[in-house]
């Protein structure tokens, strides 16, 4: 039986829960099962940041096998940045060690008395005393950690910013090697419990039913994953970072701009990266990409690279274009324990408040102009110790227009702010971005990566060719069943880049059913996808999400990118996608999920959360 560990952090109660068969093959694990304990013990008036709220770390059946790119976990809450659904998702090596102590997911309620971290070695869990680690940053909270219980194990830590609550912070794991479950505020969520890390050593074998089949059926994966990404193998996430500016994806001046000056995106991209300050590959558990980055900048920082959407927010969105900068950036977020895309379009947002004289020097205490590389550290480092001007703008860009009163250049939907990803570039990311279940999130539906130009088709849906750039028509449709693909890898869990790497959706079904015994169809594992997906949602509307929120920012639908007078990109009509993706998905027209489409997915207890 697949097994779930529960932590009560205020009476030190642990226990262990078996999950029914039924609720395996219906919810899977990762993110969906994580929903639908959500759903069943949080409610509208559950204080993100009180101790009813749950933190749930989960993996799921596919997580440390022998399938490539399955080392990742997801962390699921209700979120105190956006007040709805919350989840962020990480690689590295601690998602192996979780799945490999025999809990699918750990959840943890309650406020300690005093600063704790937990324990989780195989099956010995244990609640210990953290108050030495409270103030250090995540990089040094982990080394310490594994010193005091085993070198071989791995920690997921909050930082100064989690500790302080800051709605920007996010769980970092695997130390300086700085893999970020960063989204959503899950990490002031943490800090809200007093719990500074999750540190875990799983040595357990993950159940496989069909070892031989599965052997069988992976022969030759991993050499084709290995040889359809080696760009990203080469180069990093940043490998794209020209080509984007290229084709107007690449937020540039609080996205007001359609391209940094001549050569200066090639300053921060991977390519540069690799030329400069690289010094090696990282490779999350099993994983035969090794997209991550290793640099050095002798005396200012030393482990995990920036990724593209880093770049994109912390680099051109705010100007900044020296590398050097954004790796000390990138560093300064990952210590403190903070989202780099939120604190980038946080920052970039305040750069233009300065700008057009929203707020002033007297105000900030900085000349917070854009490419000011100096005075956007500091305020990095002020986001990260909650001080200053940066304690408004660690509250997010969405409570920080409020105050400041720039609206138009407010860039989140729901609260979450825009990952680094243009909507008037690749129309699906409008739709994609409006109905995210955590918010502006290019993640849940991955449709941009996989529409032109340079788009991966997708055959297990009947796209031998990748929709066009600006395509209208089916668009909404598209990025719905990306979404039910995409909820799929939440709950697996896997790495999407698997999408780039020249597997068939079909494969990972094969690989699923040969791993857990089940025989489910293609067909029905789509389904699943799509119940995951609806239960999310309907988490939201008990919340009160409804299609009003469904929305973009002004900018978004305002305004084109220009250059020598030409529009380069395309305003996407969001009204006319919303409509098809509501019809396509049998949602009513303010975006709620029929009755009959709760029935037909099997979440006839969640009817009661209908507004």
């Amino acid at each position: 039986m697949t097994k779930v560990l529960r932590v009560d952090l205020r009476t030190h109660a642990i226990d262990i829960e078996e999950l029914d068969e039924d609720v395996e093959k219906k919810f899977i694990g990762g993110s969906n099962l994580a929903a639908k304990i959500l759903w069943e013990e949080t409610s509208p008036s559950t204080n993100p940041l009180g101790g009813e709220n749950r933190l749930i770390f989960a993996v799921g059946p596919l997580t440390g096998t022998i399938v490539p790119s399955s080392s990742r976990y997801t962390v699921v809450a209700k979120s105190p940045l956006t007040g709805i659904f919350g989840e962020a998702n990480s690689g590295g090596s601690f998602g192996f060690q979780l799945s490999r102590t025999g809990y699918i997911a750990v959840v943890i309620k309650g406020v300690a008395e005093s600063p704790v971290y937990l324990w989780i070695d195989n099956e010995n869990v244990e609640i210990k005393d953290a108050t030495h680690l409270w103030g250090k940053d995540t990089y040094e909270a982990h080394e310490q950690l594994l010193g005091e219980t085993d070198r071989r194990a791995t920690a997921a830590c909050i930082g100064q910013a989690g500790e302080r609550k800051v709605l920007l912070a996010g769980i970092i794991n695997d130390g300086k090697d700085g893999r970020a479950a960063a989204r959503c505020g899950l990490g002031a969520v943490m800090g809200s419990k007093n719990l500074k890390a999750v540190v875990v050593r799983g040595t357990k074998p993950v159940k496989v039913a069909d070892v031989k089949g599965l052997k069988k059926a992976l022969e030759g994966v991993h050499k084709r994953v290995k040889k359809a990404t080696l760009g990203l193998a080469t180069y990093g996430t940043a490998q794209q970072v020209e080509f984007d500016e290229k084709i107007g994806d690449l937020p540039v001046k609080n996205w007001t701009k359609r391209r940094l000056k001549e050569g200066e995106s090639y300053k921060i991209s991977g390519q540069n990266m690799t030329k400069t300050i690289l010094t090696g590959n990282y490779h999350c558990t099993g994983c035969p990409v090794g997209c991550g980055r290793t640099v050095k900048i002798n005396g200012k920082v030393e482990g995990a690279g920036p990724e593209y959407e880093s770049i994109g927010q912390l680099g051109s969105n705010c100007l900044i274009t020296s590398l050097e900068t954004v790796a000390i950036a990138n560093e300064l977020c990952n210590r403190y324990g903070i989202d780099t895309i939120s604190t980038g379009q946080v920052i970039a947002y305040a750069m233009e408040a300065f700008e057009r004289g929203f707020i002033d020097k007297e105000k900030v205490d900085l000349e917070l102009t854009f490419g000011n590389d100096e005075a956007f550290l500091e305020m990095i480092r002020q986001i990260g110790e909650a001080r200053g001007f940066g304690r408004l703008l660690g509250r997010g860009v969405m409570r920080a227009s409020e105050e400041i009163g720039l609206y138009h250049g407010s860039m989140h939907v729901k609260g979450l702010e825009f990952p680094a990803h243009d909507p008037r570039a690749k129309n699906s990311l409008a739709v994609g971005y409006a109905t995210g279940n955590r918010g502006a999130d290019h993640l849940q539906s991955l449709a941009h990566d996989h529409q032109q130009p340079m788009g991966v088709p997708t055959p297990y849906l009947g796209n031998d060719v990748a929709p066009e750039q600006f395509q209208k028509e089916g668009i909404g449709i598209f990025v719905a069943q990306m979404q039910h693909i995409m909820s799929l890898y939440d709950s697996l869990v896997i790495c999407k880049f698997l999408s780039f790497g020249d597997v068939d959706f079909r494969e990972v079904h094969t690989w699923y059913n040969l791993i857990t015994g089940f025989t489910t169809t293609f067909q029905e594992f789509l389904v699943t996808g799509e119940r995951i997906f609806n239960l999310k949602r309907m988490y939201n509307i008990r919340e009160g999400i409804s299609r009003k929120d469904d929305n973009m920012p002004r900018r978004i639908v305002e305004e084109l990118k220009v250059e020598d007078g030409m529009p380069m990109t395309e305003i996407p009509n969001l009204e006319a996608q919303l409509d098809e993706y509501y019809n396509f998905r049998g949602w009513d027209n303010n975006g709620v999920p029929t009755e009959e489409k709760l029935h037909e997915l099997g979440l006839d207890f969640v009817q009661e959360g209908k507004i």
